[in-house]
């Protein structure tokens, strides 16, 4: 990683930059004359330079020239077609039809033809699930690595979230049949999964939640039993038995699912994996049903169900007893994902915060040039940056991990649990408070506020509550020794920015500290400090981070979030007691130049 700053290209915002989450059906009146601001119709790329600094630094140049008309075209989208489509979907929800019209059973999941349109655009037009595992999609000739598929599922999510979990599941199927299937298996639907033609391909989920077996898996009673009557093939078949309690994409054409095969021992070592066909390879319907799809809170545009398997047949996928270990895989996958959603949906909610707070005024004056609001937007923009950061981080870690370096494994088992943890709770947050700077229009439901706050609250939920996932940190230490890893890693970067003197001996004197809180909970098993040890390794991670990030952009901007992190997030603080005044304007200074290391090192909120 060169410490020079890097040169790069920034978008051009177009001359009308506006978005929300829904367009109106009649001309809006102009932006700046009218009381209640609206942001619909803005590119999300190019109404956010930031993030195109950002790109050069975790991808190659070549690559990044490359996907500048994606990139742009995906941002126009989010702001507008693709806003409206996300929009229309979550209004009708998918819903369950058992029989055809001649009394036939012909059970199928209905879905509006806006959310058919949005999956065109996902898997079909951009690749979204494909561009891990094969090249020429987008016309790049080889797989692109994970921050190329997260910058643009980042675009996309800012628009809809929903979709974005079977795109990710789909993904992350792949990837473990790939590596833990056999040969007969891959060769025999690698190809769907992974192909541009909305037709042809198979999508991807994960069977995995029972009643009694939610974050235990170790709970898992669906049984398997070797199907005999098809003895000495060479794929050996099972049947599965048995109810899977929350199934999103419930009618895909494969899922990944666990099962304890007859016969197992008790727990965790008696559970396998399984991959489970919707349509059997002869064109006959699997052995398995949807019983009902759940009414939720969020995610409304996707569809989540019941599933009984009644005798189904799958391929047990890896080893017997090893299901988990395998699944797990594929659950990280996931994670990862989340954050980036995470990341995605609070980055919509500080852009629609900003924009209000710019182009609304009261008692005579704009709200983004009164300080209590510019404060408050900054407790938007905070998260939001960090989990951006740490997305991207954690996406370089695991091309590493993926091309054999090493070390890389062992950190991106630390990070990928960090940002599913801290982002994802912290996305609840940060919609919320963006839905107050909207006032009383954000608690309507043709603005898009309430849906995007809906959304966020399921990050916290899927793939593992925050407990769960914040334990999984400290089974990372222990387990894959991560932290002397972390340390080298954080520190490589620390040594690469110029940060102001004072700031930067804060940042050396809480490395050995935040290191051993995480030692002694992880290792001591003091769970109830679980929480606590994580929250201060992912605050100390973005923190360093986003300063490098910011040495290597020549970001004032981002320097400044990154003391903000340190002495907000990290930082012993008197609550009664009045902290130094920062000046919070490089936030919200569209015009902001690159800065020099000098200009750089000059800033110190620790003063």
């Amino acid at each position: 990683m060169a410490s020079r700053i890097r040169d790069f290209p920034i978008p051009t915002p177009p001359e009308t930059a506006t978005m929300n989450a829904r367009l109106p059906s009649t001309p809006s009146t102009t932006r700046h004359e009218h009381p209640v601001p609206d942001r619909a119709g803005a590119n999300a790329y190019t109404d956010d330079p930031e993030f195109a600094r950002l790109l050069p630094l975790y991808l190659p140049s070549e690559l990044v020239a490359h996907l500048q008309p994606h990139l742009h075209r995906l941002g126009a989208l989010a702001g507008g077609e693709l806003d409206r489509l996300a929009h229309s979907a979550d209004q009708n929800p998918p819903t369950l039809a058992h029989r055809s019209r001649a009394g036939l059973d012909d059970q199928r999941i209905l879905k509006h033809p806006d959310y058919v349109e949005m999956e065109r655009l996902a898997f079909s037009e951009f690749g979204l699930a494909a561009m891990s595992h094969r090249g020429g999609v987008l016309g790049w000739d080889r797989p692109m690595p994970a921050a190329a598929k997260y910058a643009l599922s980042y675009l996309f999510v800012q628009a809809e979230f929903g979709l974005c979990c079977p795109l990710s599941m789909t993904d992350s199927l792949t990837r473990t049949l790939r590596k833990y299937g056999s040969p007969e298996l891959v060769q025999r639907y690698l190809v769907d999964l992974t192909t541009q033609d909305l037709d042809a391909l198979s999508q991807g989920a994960m069977f995995m939640t029972e009643q009694g077996a939610g974050s235990d898996v170790s709970a898992t009673e669906t049984l398997a039993r070797p199907d005999d009557s098809e003895a000495g093939q060479p794929q050996q078949t099972w049947r599965l038995y048995g109810d899977k309690w929350f199934c999103s994409n419930p009618d895909a054409a494969l899922a990944m699912v666990l099962a304890r095969t007859e016969g197992a021992p008790a727990g965790m070592k008696g559970v396998s994996l399984f991959l489970l066909p919707r349509t059997l390879p002869d064109g006959r319907p699997n052995d398995y049903r949807i019983i009902r799809l759940k009414d939720k809170m969020g995610t409304r545009s996707m569809a989540s169900g019941e599933i009984r398997l009644e005798g189904a047949k799958a391929w047990l996928v890896g080893e017997l007893g090893r299901g988990f270990a395998q699944m797990a895989d594929m659950v990280n996958n996931s994670r990862l994902s989340n954050g980036m959603r995470a990341a995605g949906l609070m980055r919509r909610a500080a852009s629609e915060a900003i924009y209000i707070a710019r182009h609304r005024q009261a008692f005579g004056k704009h709200l983004i040039d009164m300080p209590l609001m510019q404060r408050q937007l900054a407790k938007i923009m905070l998260p939001a940056e960090q989990a951006r950061t740490m997305m991207f981080q954690t996406a370089e870690a695991l091309r590493r991990s993926d091309a054999g370096e090493a070390g890389a494994y062992p950190l991106t088992r630390l990070l990928t649990p960090l940002i599913k943890f801290r982002a994802c709770r912290d996305a609840r947050k940060a919609t919320g408070d963006a839905m107050e700077v909207r006032g009383g229009c954000g608690y309507i439901e043709e603005w898009g506020d309430p849906r995007i706050v809906r959304d966020a609250h399921l990050g916290s939920i899927w793939e593992g509550t925050s407990n769960i996932v914040a334990l999984d940190v400290m089974r990372a230490i222990v387990r894959e020794d991560a932290l002397p890893v972390w340390r080298t890693h954080v520190q490589a970067l620390l040594a690469q920015t110029p940060w102001h003197a004072q700031a930067q001996q804060r940042l050396q004197d809480l490395l050995p500290q935040v290191q051993a809180l995480a030692e002694h909970t992880a290792h001591h098993k003091n769970e109830a400090m679980a929480r606590q040890a994580a929250s201060a390794l992912y605050h100390l991670t973005t923190a360093i981070a986003m300063g490098w990030e910011a040495g290597q952009t020549g970001s004032l901007r981002r320097m400044l979030l990154a003391q903000l992190v340190l002495r907000h997030r990290l930082l012993p603080q008197d609550p009664l007691q009045a902290l130094p005044s920062a000046d919070l304007a490089p936030l919200f200074d569209t015009q902001a130049s690159v800065a020099t290391a000098q200009t750089l090192q000059a800033m110190n909120l620790l003063g």
